[in-house]
């Protein structure tokens, strides 16, 4: 459903309540949110499709931590938010990069894009998420020769790898998550990291330490990355060393490099907000920057005691969403009442 998004020609100026600058998943549940509380809303993301990093690089990654879901691919999850907020008839404006925010009349902001494009809105919700983002890459001799062909830094299909000898490298949930999935498409699924302990959710390095002591995943502790062999882009090998530079040689036909993302937040960061490490600081308690007006949720907002998980972006959302709601509508007494007894308006 994601991909059938109708979106607006770029150009324009368009009046709304709230603009949401990030149509990943915790953008989408703020659609649903604004609609709620009876607000309209216009979605700017720089990508030509909503879903944020779960469509870009890794639409088929399993995300266990979803309410209601036990397992949910991450592409499937992003098709039901759409679904969520189609009823609220949200306007896309995808494959533009939000560049200005300038005050507005009657304390109203325009948001401007590199398309021509200018919201006018009373509120602004960033859901930004990582802002600009790109893949820390190993520092490999020769690497560049290998990128696209048999390095890969996210799993589009995991189909791709059936039947390969696959080295992962890195030690967060990424890495944990695709040796155990790819595990079961590979001929050989290799883990390598500097130590024996993994930051990963403890249910899924529960699985991973088990699908090793049964032989389904070699572990390859503590290693790093020292090399790559084989020759026009095709992997023969991955050369690997210990910190006392102890070698040897896994046979591979692919490597995946799971080293994080490098943030960026670029014209964000040129707003006036507080950033803090890349981070935009807000209020816990409204989601309020230190600019009136707007609002940051997921995983750019930072406060004391943050967790970074779409779960906790969802709620965010929901405190932001109700924050916004007396900025567009003052003196309107807004009575709380649960989905269930109220319905989705316009269903």
């Amino acid at each position: 459903m994601s991909s059938q998004l109708e979106t607006i020609a770029p150009g324009g100026v368009h009046r709304t309540d709230v603009c949401i600058i990030g149509a990943g998943p915790v953008g989408l549940f703020a659609i649903f949110e604004c609609g709620m509380l009876k607000l309209d809303c216009h979605v700017v993301d720089a990508l030509d499709m909503v879903g944020g990093q779960c469509t870009a690089l890794y639409p088929e990654k399993p995300i266990y931590d979803i309410p209601g879901y036990p397992q949910v691919e991450a592409a499937t999850l992003i098709d039901r938010l759409a679904e969520q907020a189609a009823p609220f008839k949200p306007n896309y404006h995808l494959g533009q990069q939000v560049t200005t925010l300038t005050p507005g009349q009657d304390g109203r902001w325009l948001v401007g894009t590199d398309k021509g494009t200018t919201i006018d809105c009373r509120a602004v919700l960033v859901a930004a998420g990582c802002g600009a983002f790109g893949p820390n890459k190993p520092p490999l001799d020769g690497l560049g020769e290998y990128e696209g062909k048999s390095v890969h830094y996210l799993v589009r299909r995991r189909q791709d790898f059936a039947g390969k000898r696959v080295v992962i490298a890195g030690g967060g949930d990424s890495a944990v998550d695709w040796a155990i999935s790819l595990s079961e498409v590979a001929e050989r699924v290799m883990v390598v990291h500097r130590r024996a302990k993994f930051r990963a959710a403890p249910e899924s390095a529960a699985r991973l330490d088990q699908l090793a002591k049964d032989g389904v995943i070699d572990m390859v502790v503590p290693y790093q990355l020292a090399g790559l062999e084989g020759e026009n882009g095709r992997l023969s090998g991955v050369k690997v060393a210990t910190l006392e530079g102890e070698e040897k040689t896994l046979p591979a036909d692919a490597l995946l490099a799971f080293f994080g993302l490098a943030m960026d937040l670029g014209p964000i960061a040129s707003w006036g907000l507080n950033v803090e490490h890349h981070h935009v600081a807000v209020n816990p308690a409204t989601m309020a920057t230190n600019v009136p007006g707007v609002y940051a949720i997921g995983d750019i907002a930072t406060y004391p005691g943050k967790v970074k998980l779409i779960l906790c972006g969802f709620a965010e959302a929901a405190m932001a969403v109700h924050a916004i709601h007396p900025l567009v509508h003052p003196g309107e007494a807004l009575h709380f009442e649960y989905s269930t007894s109220r319905g989705v308006p316009g269903a």
